[in-house]
């Protein structure tokens, strides 16, 4: 029966007709057939052998060999035969699967259903496309469960699973001493104190250790140690590097800003988009300009070649690095690899490194003055209340000052006992070029053009004095002028200045602002805007113009003998010296030339050596010959108002030199990003400036589908635009690389090593993740989180996976040697910044100030060029701060601290080198650094332990290691303190493994 139904079954079979193979389809079969195997020979501007295949009338009309395809005819399809001989691909030949899919598509028709083939597009064995694993969405997976209980985390439930997978099993919990230790130097690079550590033991309440952790992260050390971490990433140094290397003394105001992010817990996309584009998130912060330090990191070439060339090709460098440290960072992509050709590697066009670069390109390297907010509230309000009393004042004087005008005008009112100082000088160019009062007479420089107004400037001559015979520094120079037009830019009306008119003060017109008077300096060191209205008519009449220079560095402005405009302190006031210094009048400065002469007509001027109060300089610029005091003023008033007026006099006189000493104090100068409008951005062929292609403007990344590429940016859009919407796309919560970067760059300063072993490389070189689900479960939860820097900490380190012991094992070695499925917790050596920190800190000589100005362990000087840091001592209180607060010079290299691997600030580490070399251990036995702790080491242990040597060496094995010595090592200390001395015996005990290594 069986026999016969099984054969009644085959003849059915055969008799039914056959099921054809599905059609081939070009999209799902042949593109990523092409793109995987031949358009990395036969794609983009200078395709191998001419043969573009990216197209199909490209691939019809061929390349050198002539026609490489022809639909139907596998004989004419130069293609075909290429393939069939092997000869194409040339180191792998297509497997029998892909040349039969290649020939019935041939068959079939050729059909091409796509405009073209993007080569970026499909992943092969040689380069990522946009199928690549770290471009696809975050899903959050499934927590897997353990039969074993072990771990309560969904860290562990991942981890439990690929140890199962692998025959391996996890250690069990270490110490509470081991974890202390261990996580008090994670968090935040210090050593737990002996009382912390007993702290610790004592707690046995449940969650012990969840509120040590908890502890630790709110410590203000906590963002030193992880503001380190970042600033390696980002290359931070206080230096430009390069050949002249000089130093950045205002840098340190972004590595304070990066720490108190972290302290924080600054949301991490808020983190990002403030480094980013902070001026369009707060424009009037100055915290923002301290953020955008992030753009200037990185070295600064200030040696700006001749060849306009070189200064394009040296610029389109510094927008590499730039965009580079931007991709690794915040992508791990490394688009910096575009600049030249497509990405050979990652799914990345050589345009769309472009359209990157453009959000950048309006950049540079400044130091920008700014004023504490607290500040500038007080001095708005203060400026509030001197307009008021300001107002006050001058209400109660007009009425006064209208009558007795009347009056002596009539000649019908005494002439006032009081008058105005004498000037040192005064000119009346409407007669001769004579001082009237004192010695400075002048001459003519180029043609005299005297004239019944005054003297004429056309823009090529001017008037100039003799040297002054006086110092001046406190001043106020009074000029009256006409001007030819009101469209000129520059030209000075009356300046004092040395002899070489290196240095001066003047009275210009439209120097930096059209229209406006200003006080002109050198190098605009005390030059600021008034504030003041447009000058509308001093072409068609004279005015009179006022600078008055007060003792504290206020610089104040009068038109007609009233203010214009607000004051504003300056960095001065500048000493003028006699017999090298004198008054030039339509010229700004120096030799004549340019912008610096005026064209106009000067009749009278009038110079101080003093600075004229409001009333005085009124009645100085008045042609009346009336005046009018402020004791006429109090004469005409009743007792009861003089006394309100005198005190409100005095409270203004009062404010207005608090309000001036606060202005010239409260500014600080930081190291940021200056921004200009940039010009459109081309494509550089080849990256090369002389062959510009396309115009281009800030975009995404194709190849991240998640998101639109397109930002809605012109080519010309403004530059704070440009930065911000790419912001924006960087931080999107549907860009699924920024979350995973993240927090793989977190795992692996907990675990050692990343879940990806290259923290700043998620693409093709960079592999794949040992634990992807873990790494889609983490960058998920980082979201859900509000991308909480702290609550991602906080799962890692509350883990099973985390508290393992180090144990070794030498089986679970034989099949993971690398550790890779985290069968234990890898000890680690401590990094250079926090074994110095730790040699501080156990000798109580850490000098614990948070923030501010960088210390100097280096002698800086400037010799032929070059900027020389040759290292110091370290040997004051001042430097033994956090190294973090060390002045990050990249020529100011540390012995000490180059020796156990500190980075070069010039280039990013995402992951530092951990070498054993017997520099490291000649290094702690003989620098004076290691001497001098271990002699402070030795004097603490004296002064808390006593003179006994067990108990010494009781408290020296509770300081460095947060344990008890074993008998055997008491016995072992005592006989070695016995013979060589207890400051030899630390200086032991600072060189131990133990000391340098975390468990």
């Amino acid at each position: 029966m069986i026999g016969r139904a099984l054969f009644g079954l085959l003849v059915s079979l055969l008799v039914l007709p056959a099921v054809s193979a599905a059609p081939v389809n070009f999209e799902r079969d042949v593109a990523p057939l092409l793109a995987q195997r031949c358009l990395g020979c036969h794609a983009g501007g200078d395709p191998q052998g001419s043969l573009d295949l990216t197209t199909l009338a490209n691939a019809v009309r061929g390349g050198d060999s002539g026609p490489a395809l022809q639909p139907k005819n596998l004989e004419e399809s130069a293609l075909w035969q290429r393939v069939v001989a092997g000869d194409m691909p040339p180191k792998q030949p297509l497997s029998a699967a892909e040349r039969d899919t290649l020939k019935d598509w041939i068959l079939a028709g050729a059909e091409w259903t796509l405009p073209a083939i993007d080569p970026l597009r499909y992943s092969s064995e040689e380069r990522a496309g946009y199928d690549w694993w770290s471009w696809q969405p975050s899903q959050r997976p499934t927590v897997p469960t353990t039969d074993d209980g072990w771990g309560q985390q969904p860290i562990d439930g991942f981890i439990a699973a690929q140890l199962t997978a692998n025959g391996l099993t996890p250690n069990p919990e270490a110490s509470r001493r081991v974890l202390i230790r261990r996580l008090s130097f994670d968090l935040t690079g210090l050593p737990p104190s002996p009382e912390e550590v007993e702290q610790f033991l004592q707690d046995t309440e449940p969650g012990a250790y969840e509120r040590l952790v908890d502890h630790l992260l709110s410590s203000p050390h906590y963002g030193e140690r992880w503001a380190r971490h970042w600033l390696d990433v980002v290359r931070f140094g206080e230096s430009n590097g390069f050949e002249r290397d000089l130093p950045r003394e205002q840098a340190w105001h972004y590595r304070d800003w990066v720490v108190d992010a972290f302290n924080r817990d600054l949301p991490y996309d808020q983190f990002v988009r403030w480094q980013l584009a902070a001026d369009a998130i707060a424009p009037d912060d100055p915290q923002a300009l301290a953020a955008m330090g992030f753009l200037v990191a990185g070295p600064h070439d200030t040696v700006i070649p001749v060849s306009n060339t070189m200064r394009q090709t040296m610029r389109q460098d510094e927008l590499e690095d730039l965009v580079g440290v931007v991709g690794q960072t915040f992508l791990g992509l490394t688009l910096n690899c575009a600049r030249c050709h497509d990405h050979k590697f990652d799914p990345v066009s050589s345009r769309e490194y472009y359209q990157f670069a453009a959000a950048f390109g309006g950049l540079d390297h400044s130091e920008q003055t700014v004023i504490p907010a607290a500040s500038q509230q007080q001095l708005t309000a203060w400026a509030h209340r001197i307009e008021q009393l300001e107002s006050q004042l001058k209400t109660q004087a007009e009425p006064i000052l209208a009558r007795l005008h009347q009056e002596r005008s009539q000649g019908d009112g005494p002439r006032p006992a009081s008058v105005l100082p004498a000037p040192l000088s005064q000119w009346d160019f409407t007669t001769d070029l004579q001082d009237q009062v004192g010695s400075l007479h002048a001459r003519w420089v180029g043609t005299p053009q005297p004239s019944p107004e005054g003297i004429v400037c056309d823009g090529s001559n001017f008037v100039a004095t003799g040297p002054l015979p006086k110092p001046l520094t406190e001043k106020t120079l009074e000029v009256r002028v006409k001007l030819t037009d009101l469209e000129q830019r520059g030209g000075g009306v009356m300046s004092v200045q040395t002899l070489d008119g290196s240095t001066f003060d003047a009275v210009v017109f439209g120097e930096q602002q059209p229209q406006r008077w200003m006080a002109g300096s050198n190098n605009f060191q005390r030059t600021n805007s008034f504030n003041a209205p447009a000058e509308e008519a001093a072409a068609r009449e004279f005015v009179t113009i006022t600078l008055v220079y007060r003792a504290n560095g206020q610089i104040q402005g009068y038109r007609n003998g009233q203010p214009y405009g607000r004051a504003y302190s300056s960095e001065g006031p500048v000493a003028f010296p006699p017999g090298q210094s004198q008054i030039v009048f339509g010229l700004r400065h120096g030799a004549p030339g340019g912008n610096r002469m005026l064209k106009g007509t000067i009749s009278h001027a009038k110079l101080y050596d003093r600075a004229l109060t409001d009333p005085e300089v009124a009645v100085s610029a008045s042609t009346s010959g009336i005046i009018i005091t402020e004791d006429d003023i109090l004469a005409q008033l009743s007792a009861g108002d003089r006394t309100v007026r005198r005190l409100a006099s005095d409270e203004l006189r009062s404010l207005k030199d608090q309000h001036a000493a606060l202005s010239k104090s409260a500014p600080y100068k930081i190291y940021t990003a200056s921004k200009h409008q940039p010009p459109v951005m081309h494509v550089l062929r080849r990256g090369d400036v002389s062959s510009t292609g396309d115009v281009v403007t800030v975009a995404g990344l194709t190849a991240m589908t998640t998101l639109p590429a397109d930002l809605g940016l012109r080519a010309d859009s403004l530059e704070i635009h440009r930065r911000e919407r790419l912001a924006d796309w960087i931080t999107d919560a549907r860009n699924p690389l920024f979350a995973r970067v993240m927090v793989n760059r977190l795992w692996h300063y907990h675990f050692g090593q990343g879940l990806v072993a290259t923290p700043n490389d998620l693409g093709f070189n960079g592999g794949h993740a040992t634990h992807p689900e873990l790494l889609d479960w983490l960058a998920s939860e980082f979201i859900a989180s509000g991308y909480s820097l702290k609550h991602m900490q906080r799962l890692m380190v509350t883990s099973a996976t985390y508290r393992q012991s180090s144990e070794y094992h030498s089986q679970a070695a034989a099949s993971d040697a690398d550790n890779r499925w985290l069968w234990r917790m890898p000890p680690r050596r401590l990094d250079a910044e926090s074994l110095r920190d730790a040699m501080l800190s156990v000798t109580q000589q850490l000098n614990e100030q948070l923030g501010g100005k960088s210390f100097h362990d280096f002698h800086s000087y400037f010799f032929k060029g070059t900027q020389f840091y040759d290292p110091v001592e370290m040997t004051t209180y001042d430097q033994h701060r956090r190294t973090i607060y060390r002045m990050w010079a990249r020529g100011g290299r540390n012995p000490f601290l180059d020796t156990f691997d500190c980075p070069d600030p010039s280039t990013s580490t995402p992951k530092r080198s951990a070498t054993t070399t017997p520099l490291q251990a000649l290094s702690l036995l003989n620098s004076s650094f290691s001497r001098q702790m271990a002699d402070r080491l030795a004097a603490r242990i004296e002064t808390e332990a006593g003179p006994q040597p067990a108990v010494q060496i009781q408290r020296a094995y509770e300081l460095l290691f947060s344990r008890p010595p074993t008998a055997a090592e008491l016995t072992l200390n005592q006989e070695f303190l016995t013979r060589h001395g207890l400051a030899m015996a630390c200086l032991a005990w600072l060189n131990s493994s133990e000391f340098l290594y975390v468990d």
